[in-house]
C-alpha cells in the first residue's frame, strides 16, 4: 500500500495539501495501526476537478469497454481478497472469518451483479408501439460524490462505484476516516484495473470537511450516502443549493416478528443476526417482536444464546464477535445499554462494561433486554451495538403495528410458515425490505429503506438507476 496519507487524484497517488496527520486505531486493542491524512478543501477541489475533466471521455466510452474496465476490477480484487479481509478486520474490528467471508465477499456479490446487470441492461430502447420514432435513452449522472461508512466498507464501495463506473459517470469517493484502509486498498485496485486518470478519485477526510465540501460542490452533479440518518439530512441540506441528486442508505430499527407457528431456532437465529458484525448493521434485526404464547420462552432462548456469544480479538480466527469500532461508538453503546436499566427493561443477558476476559479494545457484552416497552429509547434509537430488545404481541395487527412504530424503514424480518400471513404482513410493514423465514435477498435484489431510513436502491439493475439520468427522444426514426 502506497504512503497511508496521500489521496488517489487524477490516476496518481498524490501528498495533501495540508498534510493533517489522523491516527487509525485499531479496535482490537486500541493502538494506532496507520496514519492518514484528511483532505482541505482544495484536495477536494483538485479531485473534483479530475474527475469532471475525464467525464466526457468516460461517458462516450462504449458500454462494452466499460463492462471491460469493471471485469478487470473484479479480478483485481479477487486476486487481492485476503489483503483486503487484513485490512477490514484491523480497521474495524470483523472478525478474521466474517472478514474474509462476508465482508469481503459481499464486494464479489455485488460486483458480480452488476456486472451481470449491466450485460442485460436495456441502454436505449423504443418508448414503446404507440409511439414508434421515441426513444428512451439512459446517460451517466456526471461527477458523483461517493460518501460510504466504516461498518460493511467492501459493500457499501463496491455498491456504489462499480454501478458508478459501468454506467459512465466519474467519481470521487470518500471513505470513512474511522476505517479508511479498505478504502485505499480499493482505489490500489482502481489503479491495477488501469482506468483512465480521473474517472475513479480518492480523498480522505471526515464529514465536516471533505464530506461537506463535495455535498454543496456546483461541479459535482450527484451524491451517494450511506450513514446516519442525522449526516443524511445535513448532506441533503447543503446539496439542495445545486439541485443536485441525491441518494440516501441510511439507518434501520428492524423489526423481527416471530409468529407462534415459526421454526423453532427462528428466536436462536435472529438472536445471532442481530449480534453480527457486532450489532454494526444498519438492517440488524434489534427488535424481536414475539407472539404472546412463545414469549417467556424466546426471552430464555435469547438469553442462552446470548450468554453463549463469546468476544474476541478480530485477529482470532472463529466464529466470535469483534469489537465495537470506535471508542465514540462503544460509549455510545455503553450509555444506551444504562439508558435500558435506567428506564426499566429487563436485562437477562450481558449489560454494561466489557465482557470480563477482556481489559482493552472496545469490546461490548452481547446483551438482551426483555419487557422493552415502544416509549423506550432503547425501542427507538438505532443503538448500533449488539443489543437486542424484546417485546410480546398479541396478533397480527398488533406486531404490525409495532414493527411500523418507528421514523425508519429499510429491513424487517417475518417468521411463520404460512406463506399467506407472512405475504399479508410483509404488505403491510413500511419497509424497503422484508425478510422471511431467512431466505436471503438474491443478486441483484434492491437495497435500499422507507421513511427516515433513506430514498436510494442500490443492487443490481436499480443500483445502475441510480446513476443514470433519463432522457426521451422524439423523432428518433
Amino acid at each position: 500500500m502506497p504512503v497511508s496519507t496521500q489521496f488517489y487524484i487524477n490516476g496518481q497517488w498524490v501528498d495533501p495539501s495540508q498534510p493533517d496527520d489522523h491516527p487509525v486505531i485499531n479496535p482490537s486493542n486500541e493502538e494506532v495501526c496507520a496514519t492518514i491524512s484528511l483532505g482541505s478543501e482544495a484536495d477536494t477541489n483538485a479531485a473534483v476537478a479530475a474527475a469532471k475533466a475525464a467525464f466526457d471521455g468516460w461517458a462516450a466510452t462504449p458500454v462494452a469497454d466499460r463492462i471491460a474496465a469493471l471485469e478487470r476490477l473484479r479480478d483485481v480484487y479477487k486476486k487481492r481478497g485476503d489483503e483486503m479481509a487484513d485490512a477490514i478486520s484491523t480497521e474495524m474490528g470483523a472478525p478474521i472469518d466474517l472478514a474474509r467471508q462476508q465482508q469481503v465477499g459481499a464486494g464479489i456479490w455485488h460486483l458480480d451483479g452488476t456486472l451481470n446487470a449491466a450485460r442485460s441492461f436495456a441502454w436505449d430502447h423504443p418508448l414503446g408501439d404507440h409511439a414508434p420514432s421515441e426513444r428512451i435513452v439512459y446517460e451517466p449522472v456526471g461527477v458523483c460524490a461517493l460518501i460510504t461508512p466504516w461498518n460493511w466498507p467492501m459493500n457499501q464501495i463496491v455498491l456504489k462505484c462499480a454501478p458508478a463506473l459501468v454506467t459512465g459517470n466519474t467519481m470521487v469517493l470518500k471513505p470513512s476516516e474511522i476505517a479508511p484502509l479498505s478504502g485505499l486498498l480499493f482505489a490500489e485496485m482502481m489503479d491495477e484495473a488501469d482506468l483512465p486518470p480521473g474517472v475513479f478519485n480518492l480523498v480522505n477526510g471526515d464529514g465536516p470537511g471533505v464530506g461537506s465540501t463535495l455535498s454543496a460542490h456546483p461541479d459535482v452533479d450527484m451524491v451517494s450516502f450511506t450513514g446516519s440518518t442525522r449526516a443524511g439530512r445535513l448532506i441533503s441540506i447543503a446539496a439542495a443549493d445545486t439541485i443536485k441528486r441525491v441518494s440516501l442508505e441510511l439507518g434501520g430499527k428492524g423489526a423481527n416478528i416471530i409468529f407462534a407457528d415459526a421454526d423453532e431456532k427462528a428466536v436462536k437465529s435472529g438472536v445471532i443476526r442481530c449480534f453480527r458484525n457486532t450489532g454494526q448493521s444498519c438492517n440488524a434485526p434489534t427488535r424481536m417482536l414475539v407472539e404472546r404464547s412463545r414469549y417467556e420462552q424466546a426471552v430464555e432462548i435469547a438469553e442462552a444464546t446470548a450468554k453463549a456469544t463469546t468476544v474476541g480479538p478480530a485477529s482470532e480466527e472463529g466464529r466470535h464477535i469483534g469489537p465495537a469500532v470506535s471508542e465514540t461508538q462503544f460509549n455510545k453503546i455503553q450509555d444506551l445499554i444504562q439508558k435500558g436499566i435506567d428506564e426499566g427493561a429487563r436485562l437477562v443477558a450481558g449489560g454494561t462494561g466489557r465482557p470480563g476476559n477482556l481489559n482493552r479494545g472496545y469490546y461490548v457484552r452481547p446483551t438482551v433486554f426483555a419487557d422493552v416497552t415502544p416509549d423506550m429509547t432503547i425501542y427507538r434509537e438505532e443503538i448500533f451495538g449488539p443489543v437486542l430488545s424484546i417485546l410480546p404481541f398479541e396478533d397480527e395487527a398488533h406486531a404490525v403495528q409495532m414493527a411500523n412504530d418507528t421514523p425508519y424503514g429499510l429491513t424487517n424480518y417475518v417468521q411463520t410458515p404460512d406463506r399467506e400471513k407472512l405475504r399479508r404482513v410483509a404488505r403491510k410493514l413500511r419497509s424497503g425490505m422484508v425478510e422471511g423465514n431467512g431466505t436471503g435477498f438474491g443478486q441483484g435484489s434492491p437495497f435500499g429503506g422507507f421513511k427516515q431510513s433513506g430514498n436510494g436502491r442500490e443492487g443490481g439493475a436499480f443500483g445502475l438507476h441510480e446513476f443514470l439520468e433519463v432522457k426521451a427522444v422524439s423523432g428518433w426514426g
